[in-house]
């Protein structure tokens, strides 16, 4: 039987982690990294370490308790796999001084999955904010 190559174990990682947000199983999603952290581009926030990662997932799903994401597509770099995805949500807790709304959102967004080996050593998230706040105040 033919031996899984790197670009193979990259993509099924990043299956993985994915599905594993969707379902906040999150020890599932830690275990994908070989350090976790996370960098928001357009919020300019970085949650790096593990404590850190597992409060940025507790305080994001008090916001959106039903955030999930669906595959658009992916592909490979030298050191990354690159994501494009539906990001959705429905506005449930208070953000940045937004009281809930109820209102739901959907939102085009890009990932890269950073590795080292077959590890995911950061994802890096490039979206439109205003998008998303359009969505959740009109």
């Amino acid at each position: 039987m033919p031996q899984e190559s790197l670009q193979e174990k990259r993509e099924a990682e990043v299956r993985r982690h994915m599905e594993a947000e969707n379902v906040h199983q999150f020890d599932d999603v830690i275990d994908t990294f070989s350090h976790p952290r996370y960098e928001l581009i357009p919020t300019d926030q970085i949650h790096d370490g593990e404590a850190a990662v597992r409060e940025y997932f507790k305080t994001s799903r008090a916001v959106f308790p039903d955030q999930r994401n669906e595959l658009i597509s992916l592909r490979h770099a030298e050191d990354a796999v690159i994501v494009e995805f539906w990001l959705l949500g429905t506005h449930k807790g208070p953000m940045m001084g937004i009281a809930p709304t109820g209102k739901a959102f959907k939102c085009r967004m890009a990932a890269f999955f950073i590795f080292v080996d077959a590890k995911i050593v950061c994802e890096r998230v490039y979206f439109d904010s205003a998008t998303i706040l359009r969505q959740l105040t009109s």
